[in-house]
Formats: structure tokens, sequence, C-alpha cells
């Protein structure tokens, strides 16, 4: 079985997230959303919101699971079996950042390789950092987010 892990903070998921992982959809039998916590980071939502958003996106797909770790992603990546690790690229600056973060993981997991999608062009501008300081700021964000996104914000 191919097992995919999408990881991020999703805070919150974005429709550019949900494009990279629709896209993803049919090259693995199973992908899981991973749901990063990291201690030092303040979060725009709680961790059960974002899981709980992402659940509600993708109920109708069998395939892909939902699940908040803590720690190196490439032990989590042990722990739920994957063997790819698919993450979205916007930019040249994406594409470096991925690229250092991929070689390290590779070192530290040579079984995981990543899979790098390309965004498409109309959300290379949509980033959930984008997307928060709207909401701080009390803007409309639903042309950002996906529509069952907008009842948790």
């Amino acid at each position: 079985m191919k097992i995919a892990l999408f990881p991020g903070s999703f805070d919150p998921i974005t429709i550019a997230h949900v494009d990279i992982l629709k896209r993803a959809l049919p090259l693995f039998d199973r992908i899981i959303v991973g749901i990063g916590l990291n201690s030092s980071k303040q979060n725009f939502l709680s961790a059960e919101k974002r899981e709980e958003m992402v659940r509600t996106i993708f109920v109708n797909n069998a395939n892909v699971d939902v699940q908040l770790y803590e720690g190196l992603t490439v032990d989590f990546c042990r722990k739920i079996n994957a063997k790819y690790m698919v993450r979205g690229i916007r930019s040249a600056s994406d594409f470096e950042y991925e690229r250092a973060i991929a070689q390290i993981n590779q070192t530290m997991m040579p079984e995981v390789e990543t899979i790098l999608l390309l965004s498409k062009p109309e959300y290379s501008a949509i980033s959930s950092t984008i997307v928060r300081d709207i909401l701080r700021n009390n803007g409309d964000v639903s042309p950002f987010v996906p529509k069952e996104v907008i009842e948790f914000l």
C-alpha cells in the first residue's frame, strides 16, 4: 500500500492545500493529512478545530485520514508507515525551503521520498499566513478557504 503524508499546520486549511491534496490522491492508496503541533508556535486555531475542518472537507474520501502529531515529521512517517511525503510549492523560495527540508529528511530517513507538487497559478498567492492576517482584520476570507471551513471561522 502506498501511503503518503501531507504534513502542515493547516492554520487554516486553504483552497491551495485542498487542490494539492486532491491532485495527489490518484498517486497514492492512502494520504494522511498530518497536522503538526509545535508548542513554540502560537496557532490561530486550535489543533482540534483544524483537525475537524480537514475531516469535514474530506469526509467523502475514504483514502484520506487526518491525524495530529508532534515531533519530527520523519518520526511520524515511521509511525504511520508512510514512504512518501507530499508538499506543495508556490514559488522559487518555497522550492528552496522544501528542497532543504527534503534533503535533511532523506538523510534521516532514506526510504521516504518527498513529492513536490506545483501550486496552480491561481493559488500561488494564497497562504495560511495571509488568510490569518485577513481574519485578524475582520476581512472576508471566503475566496481563499474551502466553503466547509467558513462555519469554523
